[in-house]
C-alpha cells in the first residue's frame, strides 16, 4: 500500500518467485477504494497468514483479513507510547488493530509492557521478536568511502565528528544533543556535529537551537545518506538520547551504532534497557540533560582507551543476539503455528 512503487517493492521484484500486488494508497481519500481492492485480493489468493506493518496497513489489512476468514492475522507493533503521549485519539485505532490480530509481534519488552499495561492486550497474544540485522552491513567501511563522505560534507581531515542519526521529532531528543554540542565546543572547538535523517515536525525548533548554540561552520545537516556503513565510519563518537524510557519502541540506531563499533552516548529507551550496560558498552546519561551529554562526549573524544573499550564491547553485544537469521527463524516458527484454534 503506497502512492507509488516503493523501494521495498522494487527490491522484492528482483525475486521472480514472489508475487507482488500493489494497492494504491495516498491518504484517507483512497481508504474505501483500498478496502475493496484488498478485500477482493485476499478473497482471490486465500492466504493462510497475513502479516501487516505500520498503522494504516494494519488498520485496514487485519480488519479485511478477519472479514475474509483468514485464520492467522499478525502485525508487528512499531511504536510504543507515541499515541498515548501525543495522539490520544489514535489509541482507539490501536485497540481496534489489537482486537483483530491473532498475534502481535512486540519488538522489545517496552512494547510488550505498553500493550499489556496501557492497552489491555492478553499476554498470550503477544510474541517477542526483536528486529534482526545484517550485522555485516555495519562492519568498518573502506577508508576511501569514509574519506569520500568527509569530502562530500566538507569536514576537515582528522577533525572529530559527533554523529546523530535521528528524525527531528521532540521525543528523539536531538534538541538536547544540539545544546550539549554547544557546550562541548567550549573545550573541543575543533569538533563537528553531523545530523543525519534531519527532517521532521520539530525542525523549526532544532534549527533555532542550532543558530543559538553552534556556529554554522561547525555542523552539517544531512537529510539522507545512502552509504550508511561509511556514515557510521565517519563518526568519532555517536549520540542518541530519547527523552524518556518508553519513547523508543525499539531504537534501531542503538544496534547499528554498536555493530559499527562507534563509541556512544545513550539515554535508555526501547531496546537499550535490555542491552546497554553503563560504562561497559556505552556511556549512559540521564534524560534531557545536555550538560551530562556534553561531559560524556568529551570523555569519548579525549580518552581513547575508554572509547576503544566501549566500541569493542558494543560489537560483542549485538551479535548473535540481533542477527537477521534469528529474527527470520522466529517468524517462521510463528507462521507454522497450528491455526485451527484461531478465532
Amino acid at each position: 500500500m503506497n502512492p507509488k512503487e516503493s523501494s521495498l517493492e522494487k527490491q522484492l521484484a528482483l525475486y521472480p518467485t514472489l508475487k507482488i500486488y500493489h494497492i494504491h494508497y495516498a491518504g484517507k481519500k483512497n481508504l474505501v477504494t483500498a478496502f475493496w481492492r484488498l478485500y477482493h485480493l485476499l478473497r482471490k489468493i486465500k492466504p493462510q497468514t497475513i502479516h501487516t506493518h505500520l498503522f494504516v496497513a494494519s488498520l485496514l489489512g487485519l480488519f479485511v483479513a478477519w472479514i475474509c476468514g483468514i485464520k492467522q492475522r499478525v502485525y508487528t507493533r512499531h511504536h510504543s507510547t507515541l499515541h498515548h503521549q501525543y495522539f490520544p485519539r489514535a489509541v482507539w485505532y490501536d485497540r481496534f488493530i489489537n482486537y483483530f490480530a491473532t498475534h502481535i509481534v512486540a519488538i522489545s519488552p517496552v512494547v510488550r509492557q505498553v500493550l499489556e499495561e496501557k492497552e489491555g492486550v492478553k499476554p498470550h497474544k503477544i510474541v517477542d521478536i526483536p528486529h534482526g540485522f545484517d550485522i555485516a552491513m555495519f562492519r568498518p567501511a573502506a577508508t576511501t568511502d569514509i574519506d569520500a563522505l568527509r569530502k562530500k560534507y566538507e569536514l576537515p581531515a582528522n577533525a572529530p565528528v559527533i554523529g546523530v542519526i535521528a528524525r527531528w521529532t521532540v521525543w528523539k531528543g536531538v534538541q538536547d544533543i544540539v545544546m550539549a554540542f554547544g557546550k562541548l565546543l567550549e573545550n573541543q572547538p575543533n569538533c563537528y556535529l553531523l545530523l543525519a535523517n534531519a527532517k521532521g515536525d520539530y525542525a523549526d525548533e532544532i534549527k533555532n537551537l542550532l543558530a543559538q548554540y553552534i556556529p554554522q561552520k561547525q555542523y552539517k545537516i544531512v537529510t539522507f545518506e545512502p552509504n550508511i556503513r561509511a556514515l557510521y565510519g565517519l563518526f568519532s563518537a555517536y549520540a542518541h538520547t530519547p527523552i524518556d524510557a518508553q519513547a523508543e519502541a525499539f531504537g534501531q540506531t542503538y544496534i547499528e551504532a554498536l555493530a559499527a563499533g562507534i563509541p556512544s552516548v545513550f539515554t535508555l529507551s526501547g531496546i537499550a534497557h535490555e542491552i546497554i550496560v553503563p560504562n561497559k558498552n556505552a556511556l549512559v546519561v540521564p534524560y534531557c540533560q545536555p550538560e551530562a551529554i556534553a561531559e560524556a562526549l568529551h570523555a569519548l573524544i579525549t580518552h581513547q582507551q575508554l572509547a576503544k573499550q566501549l566500541a569493542e564491547e558494543g560489537k560483542k553485544t549485538v551479535y548473535p543476539a540481533f542477527a537477521l537469521e534469528k529474527m527470520i527463524s522466529a517468524l517462521e516458527k510463528l507462521y507454522d503455528t497450528d491455526k485451527s484454534d484461531f478465532s
